[in-house]
């Protein structure tokens, strides 16, 4: 008889400290990419250029969906 598999519990105790650390690394990368802009922008293609600034844009939509994931925590630790 095959060994069942039993899925692990779900342990949400650190979510709220994970998505802050998600939250701060992606702002870092906004920092970098505007930081690389200001610096290369001008050598640049205007295409990669508008890459990267859509790709910031995502990233701080991303922030946003972070952020309303903690509130639902909180909400849901409160419970």
């Amino acid at each position: 008889m095959p060994k069942q598999v039993r899925p692990n519990p779900d342990d949400r105790s650190d979510n709220v400290e994970k998505l802050q650390e998600m939250i701060e690394n992606t702002m870092a990368n906004i920092h970098e990419t505007e930081d690389f802009l200001k610096a290369h922008a001008d050598q640049m293609n205007p295409e990669e250029v508008a890459q990267l600034e859509a790709k910031n844009e995502r990233r701080r939509e991303a922030i946003e969906g972070y952020r309303r994931e903690i509130q639902d925590e909180l909400k849901a630790s409160k419970e």
